[in-house]
């Protein structure tokens, strides 16, 4: 590991950089009597960077020295993350305050690079830094920004000005129900059929599949396949919850959490008990400080409520890797380790957390199964069109009057939620096409907006539905732009494990900055990245691409 130029040493010294005894001490200062344990390196790499504003050489040694780790190996791990800023000897330490300013997609089309270009140019850079960053969703109140840890909606230079001035840099927790309002309406009695015993975990297996419940992250596996898949299995078990929503256009897990926090808590917590597993892992991403506080505050309720038995929480805290919403890379993070998806098989709930069998889910997949038990089956089964089973949560933005995240019937169209749901196109601009499952699930012309939205529909069409992200685009929309955008954003999120992502998504970005889309080359690198990437990010990455191709040719004529 290299900061900086060697330094000088006494012969009597070991190899190495030394140990400073005053960033020692306040390492341990930060760390109190919190256990060592490897897989809370990433934890203790927080407490510094959010104590001293970075991470220094010093501490970096004394935090390895102190977890008992190589140097090699804590360094390998913060500078795989991006909120973690590493200053090396000789170097300035990042100005007090960070301003991060969206650039994904819908920001993008709403004013993100000019704003981040003025107040780049109109703010002090020595007290203030001005970063562009992927998708922190907030896509509803584009352009959004980040001052500090407090969330700017619809920004403005004169708002983010006014917040830096104000020093209104923390988060903004929103009222939510919390666990009293939440026991009044009935919370946590199903849990309690569940560990009495009245209720068995095949039972409710066999419940949501009948009620049609499927990941809702992205993949859509059936929810009650995967319970009886972990219960068979041998413990020692685990639970891990996805709250790593990093894909373009997602909003929708942080919309719940803000308002009802407890459908999550207690659905975790029948799923746990039902299949015997140990502890719960919530993995909730950096960019949500505010979620991130709620859950601290209402597990901690849940403790002193008595509620919380046998199986606990451990809050786990990304710190900005959009790879780690791999479920693996996922398990890797929570782990202490880089985010780097692992090679399948074996698969995550045979051999996942600490190498035990692991049932994962989604935040929205949890938050269903309370209503499921309550109201039943047929209930949530019945709520969908075109023969398709449940709620979707939809998170819509872009070009639409009424953003926002829309619970709409499973197998609606996208004309439907725009008239239904979103009080149609902004004024002015006609509808062109539409993302239909975030940066990666391609993107499809108005043409086909009466194809029903749910897992395979769109399969057809070389797209599909994801994680639920709708972004809308108008006329006044060029479509390369939008397809370079989204690549730039996969070339910024490679984990750089393997070749065919790392430099496919480099090379793309290449290509499509050439006027002329040499399309035999884009077509040759497409198939190499979606045959031999090791994981989904590699083989979606170029999606939007080879959909700007197939369904927006006149693009090639401007």
């Amino acid at each position: 590991m290299t900061f900086g130029k060697g330094l000088s040493r006494k012969p009597s010294q070991p190899k190495g950089r030394q140990l400073d005894d005053v960033a020692l001490e306040e390492v341990r200062k930060l760390l109190k009597d919190e256990p060592r344990r490897r897989d809370l390196l990433i934890e203790h790499l927080h407490k510094i960077q959010d104590a001293y504003g970075h991470l220094s050489a010093a501490h970096l040694r004394a935090l390895a020295d102190e977890m008992r780790l190589s140097q090699a190996e804590v360094y390998e791990v913060a500078s795989f993350y991006h909120h973690f800023d590493i200053v090396k000897e000789g170097e300035a330490a990042p100005a007090p305050l960070t301003i991060r300013v969206c650039d994904s997609v819908t920001c993008s089309l709403k004013g993100a690079d000019a704003l981040a270009k003025v107040l780049g140019e109109t703010l002090d850079p020595a007290k203030i830094r001005i970063q562009k960053v992927p998708c922190i969703g907030r896509c509803a109140s584009a352009p959004a920004v980040q001052v500090g840890k407090r969330a700017v909606d619809n920004a403005s230079e004169l708002s983010v000005k006014a917040a830096v001035f104000e020093g209104a840099s923390e988060a903004e927790i929103p009222a939510c129900v919390d666990l009293e309002a939440y026991r009044k309406d009935g919370g946590y009695q199903k849990l309690e059929d569940v560990r009495s015993g009245k209720v068995g975990a095949l039972d409710i297996a066999d419940q949501l599949l009948a009620a049609g419940l499927r990941g809702l992250g992205g993949a859509g596996f059936p929810t009650g396949t995967k319970w009886k898949i972990v219960n068979d299995l041998p413990g020692p078990k685990y639970l891990t919850i996805n709250g790593d929503e990093g894909e373009p256009g997602t909003f929708k897990d942080r919309f719940h959490l803000e308002r009802d926090p407890h459908r999550l808590l207690e659905g975790a917590l029948i799923a746990a008990h039902a299949v015997g597993v140990e502890r719960i892992y919530l993995y909730m991403r950096d960019e949500y400080p505010a979620i991130l506080e709620i859950l601290k505050r209402e597990i901690s309720a849940l403790r002193d409520a008595g509620i919380i038995t046998t199986i606990d929480f451990d809050l786990r805290r990304g710190a900005g890797a959009y790879i780690c919403g791999e479920e693996s890379a996922m398990i890797e993070s929570i782990e202490g380790k880089r985010g780097l998806p692992r090679h399948r098989p074996p698969f995550i709930a045979q051999v996942g957390l600490f190498g035990r069998p692991t049932l994962n889910h989604n935040v929205e997949t949890l938050f269903w199964i309370r209503d499921i038990l309550e109201k039943g089956s047929d209930w949530f089964a019945n709520q969908g069109r075109r023969g398709h089973k449940g709620f979707r949560s939809f998170s819509v933005s872009g070009r639409v009057k009424e953003p926002g995240v829309k619970l709409a019937p499973a197998g609606v169209t996208i004309n439907e939620l725009l008239t239904e749901f979103c009080g149609g196109m902004e004024e002015g601009h006609n509808f062109k096409g539409y993302l239909p499952g975030g940066a990666s699930g391609g993107i499809l012309p108005a043409s086909l907006a009466d194809e029903p939205l749910d897992f395979g529909t769109l399969d057809k069409h070389g797209c599909f539905i994801g994680s639920h992200a709708i972004v809308v685009f108008s006329d006044k929309d060029n479509m390369r732009d939008v397809a370079l955008n989204l690549m730039q954003f996969f070339k910024h999120e490679s984990c750089g494990q393997c070749t065919p992502c790392r430099s496919g998504t480099e090379k793309m970005v290449g290509l499509l900055k050439d006027p002329s889309w040499d399309k035999e080359k884009i077509a040759d690198l497409d198939a190499v990245m979606r045959s031999a990437s090791i994981c989904g990010l590699g083989q979606a990455a170029s999606n939007p691409v080879a959909s700007v191709l197939k369904f927006f040719p006149e693009e090639f004529d401007r």
